[in-house]
């Protein structure tokens, strides 16, 4: 990143996406890509996708598109100050425990390597090779590990109650799955995730296609 220059929040959260993208690219060999196959691809209009990668310095000359390594070696490494992102994991239920099985990856070093509930029977199991580890363990665990981030799973009754317990762990950012609106001090990011919204804003953009294609027809 250039210095002196402060990313916007919506371009950060942009930069997964990104780096995805990109990552397919290199998969399938492709060293070059401009911005209008960015924005067809991610459903991100062009001007959006120019101005965000202003910030990031020179990844490419006009004319002749952006070059993917360069793109993938700078969305690794400001996804990632260092070798390798610990995620921690509060509430094993149905979603957690599918979280925990695919043990998802933004990138190879980002992976869920601590997991916690409060029920007793879950409690010891070993889950896509993380065991579960009781949540009175949470405090000690995330500062043994140098964990920063939490995707927290719990009901809904209790995710504030965790959330406090995390926020006094030392825990900066949570992705959080549960319908509750938790709150937090003003240095710890929370993203809310709710699969309602995403499925809709999944559907008006399907629908916004297909308009779109009958139009042309």
């Amino acid at each position: 990143m250039p210095e002196n220059t402060k990313i916007p929040r919506a371009t950060l959260k942009r930069l997964p996406l990104y780096y995805r993208f990109v990552s397919i690219l290199k998969s399938k060999g492709i060293d070059r890509v401009n911005s209008k196959a960015i924005s067809e691809a991610l459903q991100i209009d062009s001007a959006t996708i120019r101005r965000d990668f202003s910030y990031f310095g020179e990844l490419g000359k006009k004319g002749y598109g952006y070059n993917v390594d360069s793109m993938l070696e700078f969305f690794k490494s400001e996804l990632s100050e260092s070798d390798e992102i610990k995620i921690a994991i509060v509430g094993v239920g149905n979603l957690g425990r599918a979280l925990l099985t695919y043990n998802f990856s933004i990138h190879d070093e980002m992976t869920i390597t601590e997991a916690f509930d409060v029920r007793e029977h879950i409690v010891g199991e070993e889950i896509g090779n993380v065991v579960v580890k009781h949540s009175d363990e949470i405090k000690s665990a995330v500062e043994a590990e140098d964990i920063d981030v939490v995707i927290l799973t719990t009901p809904e009754k209790v995710a504030q109650q965790v959330v406090n317990q995390l926020v006094k762990a030392g825990i900066k950012g949570i992705l959080n799955f549960t319908p509750s609106r938790v709150k937090t001090p003003q240095d710890v990011q929370v993203h809310h995730i709710d699969f309602g919204i995403e499925l809709q804003s999944c559907l008006l953009y399907t629908s916004d296609a297909a308009d779109e294609e009958d139009s042309v027809d």
